[in-house]
């Protein structure tokens, strides 16, 4: 599918989402029902989440930082296992930890981390998870890091439902003042044991679900991240050592490319990256753009972030796309939450 087509496509989805409609489907659904029982002899192979461990992150990041009356920044994590971390032993590997560590470096002041992802989640369980998220009004997350879509993929979920649930979190999230960061889905055609015709219309529909959630994302005020491509050509080429033991999640080094690929948006978000980055580059082919084009050529690209743009066209709310440096992962040093 041509950059313009999936443009195309993700209009189409975020705006049956925005208006309330659902006949959208993802890479043609009546081809899918021919791929029923491939896809359950895939998923029984890749495990699908058959590993049920995911160490518990949550604590305090950066202690060495803390000065006596400066509160600690707050990171929350949302969505489903990649989000949470499953696939991986140690809570120092998890994406949240990661990015708390990385935070906290950069910002030179202590993170607290919290988690409210699940694995297994969809969209549709997004709304519980900002409830509780936002529990507590005088603890407003300063940053939340939203990574959620490949079991709405997996499990057939309309795109326009998907994107509608996404881009509600994102509205109450953004209202309460936190800011958001959505690592949109990732690209399940790289799931090794997943086979042709399946791998393709995995790809097909994780890209197309992947521009949809820019879009609507980006429309409420969160800045959004590609992973899909970002992880998909590592994973494809390196299956032992990105992915974890079920061959599904990713491994500590697949999580910490995540982690890399997230760490400068959500530095930029909260104010903490050089103010020279944030002007487009041009010799980096960054710039302002329709925002369905940019969600489409960030649904390709490793890494790309988006965000809103204060420009307007004929086709609609722009958007500044940007290919963001990354930078080391320092190694986390956790406080535990008490219990």
């Amino acid at each position: 599918m041509t950059g313009m087509s999936r443009a195309r496509v993700a209009r189409r989805i975020a705006a049956g989402a925005a208006y309330g409609g659902g006949g959208v489907g993802l890479a043609g659904a009546a081809a899918v029902g021919l791929l029923v029982a491939e896809a359950q002899l895939a998923r029984r192979r890749v495990g699908n989440g058959a590993t049920p461990f995911v160490p518990n992150a949550d604590g305090l990041y950066g202690a060495a930082y803390t000065v006596p009356g400066v509160p600690a920044l707050r990171l929350t994590m949302l969505g489903d296992s990649t989000a949470a971390g499953q696939g991986v032993r140690r809570a120092g590997q998890t994406p949240g930890a990661l990015l708390a560590s990385g935070i906290a470096a950069i910002a030179e002041r202590p993170v607290g981390l919290s988690t409210v992802a699940v694995p297994g989640a969809r969209s549709d369980d997004l709304d519980r998870q900002v409830t509780r998220a936002l529990a507590d009004p005088a603890r407003v997350p300063d940053v939340c890091v939203i990574m959620i879509g490949a079991n709405d993929v997996t499990h057939r979920i309309p795109a326009t439902r998907s994107v509608r649930c996404l881009s509600s979190a994102v509205r109450r999230l953004r209202t309460a003042g936190a800011e958001v960061v959505v690592g949109t889905c990732p690209d399940l055609g790289t799931i090794e044991p997943v086979w042709q015709p399946l791998r393709w219309l995995a790809r097909r529909a994780s890209r197309q679900l992947a521009a949809a959630q820019t879009i609507g994302a980006v429309e409420q005020g969160a800045r959004t991240v590609s992973l899909g491509d970002l992880l998909g050509p590592e994973f494809e080429a390196n299956p032992r050592e990105l992915f974890g033991p079920d061959n599904y999640h990713p491994s500590a080094e697949g999580y910490a490319t995540a982690a890399m690929a997230v760490l400068p948006t959500a530095c930029a978000a909260l104010g903490l990256w050089p103010a020279e980055e944030e002007r487009p580059d041009a010799s980096r082919r960054e710039g302002f753009l329709p925002v369905a084009r940019a969600a489409a050529e960030a649904a390709s690209e490793a890494g790309t972030e988006v965000t809103a743009a204060s420009p307007t066209g004929p086709r609609g709310p722009w958007a500044l796309l940007k290919r963001r440096r990354r930078r080391h992962m320092p190694e986390p040093e956790r406080t535990p939450v008490a219990e």
